[in-house]
C-alpha cells in the first residue's frame, strides 16, 4: 500500500504534467483564449487533485480487501481510469458552463473531451509512476515481467 507522501507526489506530479499539456491543447481545440482555459483547467486541477487522493485512496483499499494486493492488471487499470473520470465529469461539468459562458451542451462536450484526454493521460501517467515507483512487493514480479 502506498504511504501518504507517495501518494501526494503522485497527485501533485499527475496534476502539473497534465496542465502543462491540457491548458494549450484545450485552449486550440477549442478557439478560446488559453487564459480561459487555464482557469478551467486549474480549477479542474485542483479539483481532481482533491478527488485523486481520496479516489485512488478508497480504490486501493478495496482492492487490498478484495483481491489481498493493490496490483491492478489492464483491466483494472482501464475500470480504474473511467471510474474517476466519471466522477470528476460530473463534478465540473456546471463549473465549465458557467466560467465559460457556455451552454451546458457545449461544457459537456468540452467536459468529455477533458475527461477523454485525462483517461487516456492517466492511464499513461500511472503504468509510468508505477513503473518508476513500484511497491515493495512488486519488485519479484516486477523483474520477472522484465525479463
Amino acid at each position: 500500500m502506498r504511504k501518504a507522501a507517495d501518494r501526494i507526489r503522485h497527485a501533485i506530479s499527475f496534476e502539473l504534467i497534465g496542465l502543462a499539456l491540457v491548458t494549450p491543447l484545450g485552449a486550440l481545440a477549442f478557439g478560446m483564449p488559453i487564459a480561459d482555459i487555464g482557469v478551467v483547467a486549474i480549477a479542474g486541477a485542483t479539483l481532481a487533485t482533491m478527488w485523486n487522493y481520496i479516489y485512488n485512496f478508497g480504490f486501493d483499499h478495496l482492492m487490498q480487501r478484495l483481491t489481498g494486493s493493490t496490483r491492478k492488471s489492464v483491466g483494472i487499470r482501464v475500470a480504474h481510469a473511467v471510474m474517476f473520470e466519471v466522477g470528476l465529469l460530473l463534478a465540473l461539468l456546471p463549473m465549465i458552463a458557467w466560467y465559460l459562458g457556455v451552454n451546458i451542451i457545449q461544457a459537456l462536450m468540452m467536459d468529455v473531451s477533458f475527461a477523454l484526454f485525462y483517461m487516456v493521460y492517466a492511464f499513461v501517467f500511472n503504468w509510468a509512476y508505477d513503473r518508476v515507483f513500484p511497491l515493495p512487493d512488486w519488485q519479484p514480479a516486477a523483474q520477472a515481467s522484465q525479463s
